[in-house]
């Protein structure tokens, strides 16, 4: 499906995409981050249509703006994930999943009638942040430089016969007689 909408912003020329093998490019860290971003994006489209009814079985009456806004805060970060670079999008999720434990364990107070489904949403909070971690310590890891010295590349200029060919190349079209009259 993906390959075929890829195939929109192709032009005329360009090869169509068939089919899609097995990627060996992606490592485990890295489908863990497109699992967790398209988890992440129905995540954030339920609190987004359902936050009535969220903040009704936790106990949250009032707090449906704050839950659309986490809705588009999981949204954001999903897609984040699902992108190239999928470290901002995992580290977003994390800093997201810290802000949710810290609302619902101001929603657990002992008065609130629904205070049984806080505790469970607690822990399956706790347990995606748990994943989130791994996927962020697997990315992390597997993307890092290895260690080692950096390459240095202040000695090279760009031009493969060096500055002073290309500045002498500059002098020579410009000495050259123009023909102003046609283009």
């Amino acid at each position: 499906m993906l390959a075929r909408a890829a195939d929109i912003t192709r032009s005329p020329g360009d090869p169509k995409v068939l089919s899609k093998g097995a990627s060996s490019s992606l490592g485990a860290s890295d489908r863990l981050a497109r699992n967790l971003g398209w988890f992440s994006i129905g995540l954030g489209v339920v609190e987004l249509v359902g936050a009535r009814r969220l903040a009704s079985l936790l106990g949250m009456r009032g707090a449906e703006g704050l839950i659309r806004a986490y809705g588009a805060r999981e949204i954001a970060a999903g897609m984040m994930s699902l992108s190239a670079n999928p470290n901002p999008g995992i580290k977003s999720r994390i800093v997201g999943d810290a802000i949710d434990i810290v609302t619902l364990l101001a929603a657990l107070r002992h008065g609130n009638p629904r205070r049984g489904n806080v505790e469970v949403a607690l822990l399956a909070v706790a347990g995606i942040t748990v994943l989130d971690l791994i996927c962020q310590k697997g990315l992390t890891s597997r993307h890092a430089r290895a260690p080692g010295p950096y390459r240095d590349y202040r000695d090279r200029s760009g031009f493969p016969q060096g500055v002073n060919a290309a500045r002498g190349a500059a002098r020579k079209e410009r000495q050259a007689p123009e023909d102003k009259a046609g283009f």
